[in-house]
């Protein structure tokens, strides 16, 4: 059995090291999940065998120590971090601790705000004018960002803002003040600042964390100026008039001109604040910027210093922590995959690890490019992510983690599956194999043809394809139009009831429309929203593949490569034979035409719709409902939107649209409209 001393002197000496990479030289070469599983051994181990605590144990202090870069800054009072939850279990398991050392009956009320990923800055005031900010540093001693600080326009110069207390009277800056906030970038300004670095051919930001961090601790200024950082504020750390509730501090901070989240929320029972933090679990992505978790508060701020402080952690406020989306591993090796249209698509073979609960040993790596611009090699060790359903992917390496072993990834020049030499088109990333028949398409052809948002043929899933594939009763898409029933009950695990299904859901895709046929035939750049205009102005596949490029490009949103595409494919043998048999099988939806030979819209012809909250029915149905009556459907809210749908917990879409006028609908006004009511 390991010796629990020597163990606990490792993980002191771990995360001490993981300390330093994260909160000294803003790199670190762990994911969150993993450090925070160190320090959760750690304080095992330490619960254990109170006497072996020491004062210098990592969890008895805060991050790192100030950089030798900048002045150091003393803190009014200690700036802490908080303990974690993983589970409604954990938190109402540290209630239950902290509950005892409460005096009895006395009525606690909670506050619940996100747990925003970005770097702790502590602002200082004087007369109501900002003169000095600082990083969180050790918990005790900062560093002096003062003059990068100014660059972030969210930081008020001067405080109370005019008008940020709306019609009430508001209220007079104090002597002095301290406050607490979290500087970060936004989720769509950090995409947009890795899409301008890399045009520029310079190195991308792995997470929007690193990106702000690193950008508020320039040496010069003028950098940070150019950087698209904001924050939001949440704790007075030194003033004695501010409010004694946390709920009432946030409210005070929003009077004075301070940015303050707008989805924080007070609640009279831990019940009801576990529930609420749990409900943006799913939906994170509706928040503007990245979170790991949702903190709850007690809210009323003396009993939380009465509860005191335990180790790092004060004990009146624990973070429910979001399931991770990123984690470290090592990369194996590199395989290649042949996407329907040929493109050789590369993924990475990793060393298993858990990310969001889920064990990923296969990641995409999107591009032999992308590869070559991130610097990643075999051997490396990396970032992998992962985000609601969308497939994990490797966002970068971990350059401080090599030993000089790693190997460099240099691009094929031949299709590992047909042997043919590969080629690629001017002006495009992708490589290709030129073998319509290769024999690494096929699967994923008919994987495309067969998947939601296309033909969505229920039951037909990766390994049935592969069944019917290596059985020889599929060779191109069209062939599942022709399947038997005894054909499928001589496959392994089918019985009568399982080839009925099957059969059955093939028999219903004949139904799908146009729009959804496009789709699926898995032309070269031709996605849902090109689908749904080339639809709209045909008709029909027939007129579709007549076309010319001068014709296709006159559409809007079709621009010279989605027209050359559909044109080359159009052109090819193997298309003209499997639109044949798609038409011998039934298969030649067309939409109505008036006497002119014109498409006819339906009732929500040339209108915007964007889709938000919790509805009855899932999103794609409604969707789908909108699209067969003409309509568009967006992500997100602009100036475009005609219409937001939302349903309930509708997010920081519903303010944005109140914001630009957009008309607001339930189900019950968009069934109405579907209507022509």
């Amino acid at each position: 059995m390991a010796d629990p001393q020597k163990r606990l002197r490792e993980l002191r000496e771990q995360v001490n090291f993981h300390n330093y990479r994260y909160h000294i030289l803003d790199d670190p070469v762990i994911s969150d999940a993993e450090y925070d599983r160190l320090v959760a051994e750690l304080k095992a181990i330490e619960a254990k065998r109170p006497e072996w605590i020491t004062p210098d144990s990592p969890t008895q202090r805060v991050g790192g120590v100030a950089s030798e870069k900048f002045v150091k800054v003393a803190h009014p009072a200690p700036i802490l971090s908080l303990g974690n939850a993983f589970d409604s279990g954990e938190v109402r398991a540290w209630w239950a601790r902290i509950s005892k050392l409460a005096p009895q009956g006395r009525r606690v009320a909670f506050t619940v705000e996100p747990k925003i990923d970005g770097l702790t800055v502590v602002l200082h005031y004087r007369g109501g004018v900002f003169v000095q900010g600082a990083t969180r540093g050790d918990g005790e001693i900062g560093e002096d960002i003062t003059p990068n600080l100014r660059t972030v326009k969210a930081v008020p110069l001067r405080i109370p803002v005019s008008g940020a207390s709306g019609k009430k009277r508001a209220p007079e800056a104090p002597p002095r003040l301290v406050v607490r906030g979290e500087a970060f970038i936004e989720t769509a300004d950090f995409e947009e600042l890795n899409r301008r670095q890399e045009a520029a051919g310079e190195r991308t930001f792995a997470n929007a964390r690193n990106a702000a961090a690193g950008m508020l601790r320039q040496l010069d200024s003028r950098v940070t100026a150019t950087r698209p950082i904001t924050l939001l504020t949440y704790a007075v750390v030194a003033d004695g008039g501010a409010p004694r509730s946390q709920w009432e501090v946030l409210d005070y901070l929003r009077s004075l001109g301070f940015p303050v989240t707008d989805v924080a929320r007070r609640f009279d029972s831990l019940d009801a604040a576990i529930a609420y933090a749990e409900s943006w679990s799913g939906r994170r992505d509706d928040l503007a910027y990245e979170a790991d978790g949702m903190v709850i508060k007690i809210d009323d701020l003396d009993l939380q210093d009465e509860l005191g402080v335990v180790g790092k952690d004060p004990r009146g406020a624990i973070a429910l922590k979001f399931p991770a989306r990123e984690a470290t591993t090592q990369l194996l090796d590199v395989g290649i995959n042949v996407g329907r249209t040929g493109v050789l698509t590369p993924y990475a073979i990793l060393a298993p690890v858990v990310v969001g609960g889920v064990t990923i040993e296969r990641a995409t790596l999107h591009n032999f490019d992308d590869i070559a611009r991130k610097d990643i090699r075999v051997g490396d060790r990396v970032v992998v992510k992962r985000s609601g359903d969308v497939i994990p992917y490797v966002a970068g390496p971990v350059a401080g983690a090599r030993t000089g072993k790693e190997k460099k990834i240099a691009p094929p020049k031949k299709c590992p599956y047909s042997g043919d030499r590969v080629v690629q088109r001017e002006g495009e990333v992708a490589i290709y194999c030129p073998n319509r028949d290769c024999p690494g398409r096929l699967d994923r052809q008919v994987e495309h043809f067969v998947s939601r948002g296309a033909m969505e043929i229920d039951g037909l899933g990766e390994k049935i394809v592969q069944q019917l594939i290596d059985a020889g009763l599929v060779r191109d898409v069209a062939d599942l139009y022709t399947l038997k029933r005894e054909d499928l009950l001589e496959l392994e695990g089918f019985a009568e009831k399982k080839a009925d299904n099957l059969l059955a859901a093939i028999a219903a895709s004949k139904s799908r429309s146009l729009d959804r046929l496009i789709v699926a035939l898995g032309i070269r750049h031709v996605g849902s929203v090109a689908a749904e205009a080339l639809a709209a102005h045909f008709g029909s596949l027939d007129r579709l593949l007549k076309a010319s490029e001068v014709k296709l490009t006159a559409i809007e949103g079709i621009g010279p490569t989605i027209a050359a595409s559909i044109v080359e494919w159009a052109s090819g043998s193997h298309s003209h034979m499997v639109i044949e048999k798609l038409k011998r099988a039934g298969i030649n939806p067309k939409m109505k035409v008036d006497t002119a030979g014109r498409t006819m819209v339906g009732a929500l012809g040339g209108k915007t719709f964007v889709i938000t909250g919790t509805l009855s029915k899932p999103r794609d149905e409604i969707a789908a409902k909108i699209k067969a009556a003409g309509g568009k459907v967006t992500d997100s809210v602009s100036k475009t939107t005609d219409y937001l749908v939302a349903g309930e917990s509708p997010g920081s879409k519903l303010a944005k649209a109140q914001s630009l006028g957009v008309t607001i609908l339930d189900e019950a006004g968009l069934g109405r409209l579907l209507s022509g009511r």
